[in-house]
C-alpha cells in the first residue's frame, strides 16, 4: 500500500489549513479551556487527528492507526522512561534523606530565591538539556527545585520558560545533526548561524526568569547575577557552535555558566535576600542586619526575617555525597550520549539494527524495525519536498542506549551506595511508577497525535500556510519552527518535519536557506515551554498533575514574546545584516 499525502483536500487553502488545526484546537481547548486531566485531553486530541487525517485528508485507517502507534511507543521508551527514572533518583535522594542536606548547600552559596532559580533551572537546566534532552531537564531540575522549597506551580513554570535558549542543541546536538541531515545543507554553517541566534536570547532568559518570579525593582537588584549568568553562557554558546562542534555547546556552556556565577557569589552578594512568603521561618538563610532592616514585601516576598537560622554546616564529605546521585547522573547521560558509545550499545543490544540486504549490503536509512504497513508507505509531495519522497517508520528498540536507561542505572547504583536494599529500591520504584502511570499514558498519547500530524501530513498544511507571507517569510517562518516544537514537544522532530520546506521556501523566495533552516530551529525552541508533552513532564515531575490548564496560561505568553524576539533577529539577518550569515564553514578539530 501507498498513499501521498494531500495538502489542500478541500480546494481552498485557508480552509483545509483551518481543518488540519482541529487536533491542537481540541488538545489545547480541553486543556487549558475546560482544565480536563493531560490524560484524557492527549487521547482525544490523537483520537481528532486521526479522524481528521482519515476522513477530510484520505489516510488510509490502516496507516492512521500505524502512525499512532508508532508515536506511542516512541514517546514510552524515549520519553516517559526518562521522566520515570529521572523522578526516581530524585525519589532515591528524598527517601535517603539527601535532598536536605543539598538543599542547604545551594543555601550557603546563596539563600536568595531569585539566585537560585539562575543556577539550577537555567544553568543546572542547560547541562541536562546537553546532556540527555527530551524532558530530563524539566523533570530533573523541577524535581530539584521542589526540593530546595519552591511550589510545584512556580518550579514547572520556570523551568519550562528556562528550557528555551539550550534547546537547540539538546541530547548531544541531535536537533542540529537532524536539520543537516533533512535539509542537506552543511551542519557547521547551520550550526553556527543558529549559534548566531540564540546568543541573544541566552542573555534575555535569565532576566525574563528572575522578572516572571518578581517585580522589576527586584530584578535589578540582582542585575549583576543575571549577567554573569547570561553573558557567560551566550558566549560559550557562541564561540563552541561557531569554532568547535555541536555537540558540546550546551554542556560546556552549562558547566562554565554555573563557575562563573558561583565564583562570581563569593565576591558579590545582593543587598537583601528575597524569600517567597510560604517559606517557612526555618527556612536556611543567613540575614544580616542591613535586609532585616530593608524588607519591602511583594506579592510572593516574605515580609519577616525573625526566626530564620543560619544553614546548618556540613561536613564536605557529606556535601560530596548528598550530591552524589545528581554527579552520577550527570556523568551516565553525558557518557550515554556520546556517539560512539551509543552506537557500541545499539549494535550489541538492539534487536535489527543492522539488516544485511540479499545482495549482501548493510541496510541504508534509520535502525531498526520496519514498522508493519507503514514504513516507506506514506509519500511526502510538493511543495513540502522537491519531489515525491518515502517517510520511514522504523522502530529502534534500542532499551539499553536510551537516555531513560542511563538515567535509571544512575539511580540504581546511587540508591546502592546511598546504602539502600535491593528491595527498597524496588518499592521506592514501584510508588514512583504509581505515581506517574497517568504522566506516563499522556505522554506517550501526546507522542500519537504529534506523529499521526506527520504522517497524515496536517504538519505540512500549517507549514505550507506559513509560506505565504511574503517578505515577512523571516518572521514567520521563524514561528514555524515555534509550531513544529508546539505540536511534536521536540526541537529534533520539528526539524525533521519542516528542514526540507524551510529550504524549499527561502530559495523560491531569495532568502538564504542556511539563515531559515536555522532559524526553524531557533525558533522552535521557544514553543518548547507550550507542547503539551513539556507540560505534561513538568506537572508529573512537580506533582502538579490535573494543574496543566494553569501552567499552559501561565506560559503561553512568555513562549509567544520570545518567539517575536527571535523572529526579529532573524529579520534582522535576512535584510540588514545578510552578511553575517556563515557559509562555508569548518570546525577546529
Amino acid at each position: 500500500m501507498h498513499w501521498t499525502q494531500v495538502y489542500d483536500p478541500l480546494g481552498h487553502w485557508w480552509l483545509s489549513t483551518l481543518i488540519a488545526t482541529l487536533p491542537i484546537l481540541v488538545l489545547f481547548g480541553l486543556l487549558a479551556g475546560l482544565k480536563v486531566r493531560p490524560h484524557w485531553c492527549a487521547i482525544a486530541g490523537a483520537a481528532t487527528a486521526v479522524i481528521v487525517a482519515v476522513v477530510f485528508f484520505k489516510m488510509p485507517w490502516i496507516l492512521a492507526a500505524m502512525s499512532f502507534g508508532y508515536g506511542v511507543a516512541f514517546g514510552l521508551l524515549k520519553i516517559a522512561w526518562i521522566v520515570l527514572s529521572a523522578v526516581f533518583l530524585y525519589d532515591i535522594s528524598v527517601e535517603t534523606r539527601q535532598f536536605e542536606i543539598m538543599k542547604e548547600s545551594i543555601a550557603g552559596i546563596t539563600a536568595d530565591r531569585r539566585l537560585q532559580v539562575l543556577l539550577v533551572a537555567f544553568c543546572f537546566g542547560a547541562f541536562i538539556e546537553g546532556a540527555a534532552g527530551f524532558g530530563a531537564p524539566v523533570a530533573i531540575a523541577g524535581a530539584f527545585m521542589i526540593g530546595l522549597g519552591f511550589k510545584p506551580f512556580h518550579a514547572a513554570a520556570l523551568n519550562l520558560i528556562a528550557n528555551t535558549a539550550p534547546v537547540a542543541w539538546g541530547s548531544i546536538g541531535t536537533p542540529i545533526h537532524t536539520l543537516a541531515a533533512v535539509c542537506g545543507l552543511p551542519e557547521s554553517d547551520l550550526n553556527a548561524m543558529i549559534g548566531r541566534i540564540l546568543p541573544f536570547t541566552a542573555v534575555i532568559v535569565p532576566f525574563w526568569l528572575v522578572r516572571t518570579l518578581v517585580g522589576w525593582a527586584e530584578t535589578f537588584e540582582v542585575l549583576p547575577a543575571i549577567l554573569v549568568v547570561g553573558v557567560s553562557f551566550a558566549l560559550t554558546q557562541f564561540f563552541w557552535s561557531n569554532y568547535v562542534d555541536s555537540n558540546l555547546v550546551d554542556i560546556v556552556g552549562g558547566v562554565i555558566s554555573i563557575l562563573a556565577t558561583v565564583i562570581f557569589l563569593r565576591f558579590w552578594k545582593p543587598k537583601r535576600i528575597w524569600r517567597f512568603d510560604y517559606d517557612e521561618k526555618t527556612s536556611p538563610i543567613p540575614p544580616s542586619a542591613e535586609e532585616i532592616a530593608d524588607v519591602t514585601g511583594g506579592e510572593w516576598a516574605t515580609r519577616n526575617f525573625d526566626g530564620y537560622v543560619k544553614p546548618h554546616s556540613y561536613p564536605l564529605g557529606k556535601v560530596l555525597k548528598a550530591w552524589m546521585p545528581f554527579a552520577i547522573l550527570s556523568c551516565v547521560v553525558l557518557v550515554w550520549g556520546l556517539p560512539k558509545v551509543k552506537l557500541a550499545m545499539n549494535r550489541a543490544t538492539t534487536p535489527a539494527f543492522k539488516v544485511t540486504l540479499a545482495d549482501g549490503k548493510v541496510r541504508p536509512g534509520p535502525p531498526g524495525w520496519d514498522v508493519p504497513y507503514l514504513h516507506n508507505a506514506v509519500y511526502r509531495a510538493a511543495p513540502a519536498v522537491l519531489k515525491p519522497t518515502p517517510e520511514a517508520a522504523r522502530y529502534d528498540f534500542n532499551w539499553l542506549s536510551t537516555t531513560g536507561t542511563g538515567c535509571f542505572l544512575a539511580a540504581l547504583v546511587s540508591g546502592l551506595l546511598l546504602g539502600l536494599s535491593p528491595l527498597r529500591l524496588m518499592k521506592i520504584f514501584w510508588r514512583t511508577l504509581v505515581r506517574m502511570r497517568l504522566a506516563m499514558v499522556a505522554i506517550s498519547f501526546m507522542l500519537g497525535l504529534g506523529y499521526v500530524t506527520r504522517y497524515s501530513g496536517l504538519d505540512a498544511v500549517l507549514g505550507i500556510a506559513f509560506t505565504r507571507t511574503g517578505w515577512a517569510y523571516p518572521f514567520f517562518g521563524t514561528f514555524l519552527g515555534w509550531l513544529g516544537v508546539a505540536l511534536t514537544g521536540s526541537d529534533t522532530s520539528s526539524n525533521a518535519l519542516f528542514g526540507s520546506l524551510q529550504r524549499i521556501t527561502s530559495q523560491q523566495l531569495g532568502i538564504d536557506p542556511i539563515l531559515m533552516c536555522a532559524a526553524n530551529s531557533a525558533g522552535g525552541v521557544m514553543g518548547k515551554m507550550v507542547d503539551a508533552q513539556s507540560i505534561t513532564i513538568a506537572t508529573a515531575a512537580t506533582e502538579q498533575v490535573g494543574n496543566e490548564g494553569a501552567i499552559f496560561r501561565f506560559v503561553v505568553w512568555h513562549s509567544v514574546a520570545l518567539g517575536v524576539i527571535v523572529g526579529i533577529i532573524v529579520m534582522l539577518y535576512a535584510y540588514v545584516f545578510p552578511h553575517a550569515v556563515p557559509h562555508g564553514l569548518t570546525f577546529v578539530k
